[in-house]
């Protein structure tokens, strides 16, 4: 290297400012502009509106805003008062409990046939499954529960109409509690299966084939394959999506809870979770400051949920840490 090169590699690269940056990275800005407006619009100026769960919120005909601004300031009555009240024992046991089965159960199922997919050879009956499984995704709970209820229904259900050919009596299902339970949880698996699965399913595809080859060389057998190369390789993904689960224990797919059981009172103790009692709080109670203290809890709770279990994971596999 001459010495003209040397001089012109120790001379300082200068560094850019703030502006000259933003110009720089333009293009990229410009991609990601409409998504980051979307966000500050419905995401972000909607988080002041808690404000109203320290309020005792009275809704002006002079708008929103004003509304909020002239609301008298009653500190967390409003949490107070929800943590009292009777709902909140049966709130919180609904939805703590059904999430963590479904964390459960589609954790394992969707891990089991992500890796029995990878597995399989026949590309035709490969698409046959992918589709089967990932169609219930796409409907909607709002169409699905017209399909469970032809299954259901009092007098015109499919399972009544068999559990009366084989001489038994019909089973009043809007009006059984403990049915509720196994339909919900079967339900939310059979529904959300089929996209978890798509994911680990990705993952084990892109595995390099030349761990299979070494590990075959070795004399493994498929198990041994599957538990010393796949499942290692699958190991961050399944972490990172059981951080985001464990984040959103606190929330439930309101369709799932509200539209099914056809919002039937005598199912509420079983049926009844956060977001079904914000909305029925909303539309019958008219009671806006204990929906948003209920809403801005779940938040907060998931908020932290999230900084804990990350915090767990990247002390003991930092690879597979969210942030």
């Amino acid at each position: 290297m001459t010495p003209a090169a040397d001089e012109l590699q120790a001379l300082p690269i200068p560094k850019e400012n703030f502006f000259q940056r933003l110009w720089h990275n333009r293009v990229f800005l410009l991609m990601v502009a409409p998504g980051t407006l979307f966000l500050i619009i419905f995401f972000y100026i909607p988080v002041l509106a808690n404000v109203v769960a320290f309020q005792n919120f009275q809704y002006s005909d002079q708008g929103f805003i004003y509304s909020v601004l002239h609301s008298p300031w009653v500190g967390f009555q409003n949490f107070t008062f929800f943590f009292k009240s009777a709902d909140f024992w049966i709130v919180l046991r609904n939805t703590i409990g059904y999430n963590l089965t479904f964390l459960l159960l589609n954790f394992f199922f969707a891990i089991f046939f992500g890796v029995v997919m990878s597995q399989m050879r026949n590309q035709r009956l490969l698409k046959v499954y992918q589709t089967s499984m990932l169609f219930p995704y796409f409907l909607s709970w709002a169409i699905l529960s017209y399909f469970v209820y032809a299954f259901l229904s009092a007098d015109k259900g499919i399972f009544n109409h068999m559990i009366q050919a084989m001489g038994g009596t019909p089973i009043d299902f809007y009006n059984t509690p403990w049915v509720w339970p196994i339909i919900i949880i079967f339900l939310g698996v059979w529904k959300g299966i089929g996209y978890n699965s798509i994911l680990y399913f990705a993952t084990a595809m892109g595995i390099d084939p030349s761990y299979y080859d070494a590990a075959m060389m070795d004399g493994a057998n498929k198990w041994q394959q599957i538990k010393n190369v796949t499942l290692p390789h699958i190991l961050p993904v399944a972490t990172l999506m059981l951080i985001l689960n464990i984040g959103g224990i606190f929330r439930s797919d309101f369709g799932l809870f509200y539209l099914i059981p056809k919002s039937s009172g005598s199912l509420i103790n079983v049926t009844q979770t956060f977001d079904t009692f914000i909305y029925r709080a909303l539309t019958t109670t008219n009671d806006i400051g204990m929906s948003t203290a209920a809403g801005l809890l779940q938040s907060v709770v998931g908020a932290a949920l999230i900084i804990i279990c990350n915090w767990i994971v990247r002390r003991k596999q930092p690879e597979s840490a969210l942030f």
